[in-house]
């Protein structure tokens, strides 16, 4: 993502200003800038707006990296419990899936008090 951080620093803005513009912490700004974690559409185009520039102008597709991490192993059980497969998933993946999770968790949150006020008129 050199393309976004280059244009932040020219601007003279911080990570942790542009982080706030995405409302997230600054080491996941820090994590999403290098490439290491997932910048969504929405986020690009708050960037975007911040910089005073088009979206084309900063974002970049992701470049695929490998993360090696012995440790994170998930254990897929069959239904007859006879056959154990193994997976490594690269911690990059696991933090995208962590943050579309917590995402997903807020909008049910906000669609649970929509419908609360619309059962209640």
């Amino acid at each position: 993502m050199e393309k976004l951080k280059n244009i932040r620093k020219q601007r003279g803005y911080t990570q942790e200003y542009m982080s706030k513009i995405i409302s997230t912490d600054v080491s996941n700004y820090c994590r999403k800038e290098s490439g290491e974690v997932k910048i969504y559409d929405d986020e690009w185009e708050k960037l975007a707006k911040a910089l005073d520039i088009p979206v084309e102008e900063i974002k970049e597709e992701r470049e695929t990296r490998v993360v090696n991490n012995d440790n994170l192993t998930f254990n897929d059980q069959s239904a007859n419990n006879n056959f154990n497969q193994y997976y490594n998933i690269p911690n990059s993946i696991v933090e995208n899936l962590q943050d579309y999770i917590k995402l997903l968790k807020e909008q049910v949150e906000a669609l649970k008090e929509e419908n609360k006020r619309f059962k209640s008129k």
